[in-house]
């Protein structure tokens, strides 16, 4: 195909700008005629506004899709996880099933969450069964940590409602805190002790520019089955596989599936003492500012993916393309989700996928004896 790609971005990061220039593409402004755009979540409301929006043609490519907010606004994610369990539920769906207690066997990866005002009275009734807890506020739509305070009592909940009033992959990282965690209430408003943000962890007297306080997911896996054995380490990277794919299926009903977009999203992920991971959020624009020289190296590579992928061959995009591209060019991506072969077998299929686990000839549980039973997903 002829030409060269014509690129724009509303993102001044080098590790986008080089991987652009390294495939001899061509930068242009937002009003000449381009072919990829990678712009901000603000940035994508005005290409598909009714108002200010235009009509994409089929050699153009965005990196947002219209409501890509139904997966990365913390309030939409639950409630269409939520819905999406009860959607299973009516269907009878294995993947619905419940413990003796109510709770999910496999869709429990989110906290117990409420969106305050509404579900005030349903956190009060929740909050005083277990008193001393201690709770995390978060505001829907914001990023970088800001806005995020912990509450162990419900006066603190009245304080924030008056002064809200009046004011205005197989490669990753996880990120530490430089203060080690306490659940001590008198280290409840102590930021570098609970949130993990460099934004935040930076200002701290501890923080290391050479780290960061971001170890490479790799290294935290090889610790991990140094310290706690393979086998559970195991479990817990397939469950946040699983966490992965279900919070994407509980979305995919409302997504608008637009031809010209893709998405890069970025999964904040706690993994509890018992490596249990539970979904926080996802971010629509994960951060591509480098703080060092790992963060840079992965970031760069990871675009790199995403573009080969995005844009095969590095030519002028075309919507008609095929969009399964071949394994070759997936680089450190892993597909942990095969369509066309869970559609064969549906929820069945995908239990089956899980380790430790097989359905019997009714749908129920089998155990495994720890085997890795054939998976679609992953």
């Amino acid at each position: 195909m002829a030409g060269k790609v014509k690129w724009v971005t509303d993102i001044e990061k080098s590790v986008l700008i080089n991987n652009f220039e390294k495939r001899g593409w061509v930068q242009v402004t937002e009003n000449e005629d381009w072919n990829f755009y990678w712009m901000s979540v603000q940035t994508i409301r005005n290409v598909f506004s009714v108002e200010t929006g235009y009509r994409l043609s089929d050699d153009q490519i965005v990196n947002h899709f219209p409501n890509h907010y139904e997966l990365t606004r913390k309030d939409l994610m639950v409630k269409n996880i939520k819905r999406y369990r009860k959607e299973l539920e009516k269907e009878g769906s294995p993947l619905a099933e419940k413990d003796e207690s109510g709770k999910y066997l496999y869709l429990d990866f989110v906290p117990i969450t409420y969106m305050l005002p509404a579900d005030y009275n349903l956190f009060v009734e929740e909050f005083r069964k277990s008193p001393s807890s201690t709770w995390i506020m978060k505001p829907c739509g914001k990023a970088q940590g800001k806005g995020i305070f912990l509450i162990n009592k419900l006066s603190q909940i009245k304080k924030w409602s008056r002064d809200s009033k009046t004011s205005s992959y197989k490669l990753g990282f996880c990120r530490f805190c430089t203060v080690k965690y306490t659940p001590s209430t008198s280290e409840l408003d102590n930021m570098f002790v609970h949130l993990t943000n460099v934004a935040i962890q930076k200002h701290g007297e501890d923080y290391n520019h050479i780290h960061g306080g971001k170890w490479a997911v790799n290294n935290l896996r090889l610790y991990l089955e140094s310290t706690r054995g393979r086998e559970v380490t195991g479990k817990l990277f397939d469950e946040i596989h699983w966490v992965i794919v279900q919070s994407l299926k509980a979305v995919a009903p409302v997504m608008n599936n637009d031809k010209h977009c893709f998405e890069c999203y970025g999964y904040d992920i706690i993994i509890d003492d018992k490596l249990k991971p539970w979904l926080i959020e996802v971010n629509a624009s994960p951060s591509l500012t480098s703080s060092t020289a790992n963060d840079r190296i992965l970031k760069y590579n990871l675009i790199n993916d995403t573009l080969n992928i995005a844009v095969p061959n590095g030519e002028i995009p075309d919507c008609k393309w095929n969009k399964s591209p071949p394994k070759e060019v997936l680089g450190n991506y892993e597909i942990l989700y095969d369509e066309e072969l869970a559609q064969g077998d549906g929820a069945d299929r995908e239990l089956r996928s899980r380790p430790g686990q097989s359905l019997g000839p009714r749908g129920g549980r089998s155990r495994d004896s720890g085997r890795t039973v054939l998976t679609t997903w992953k």
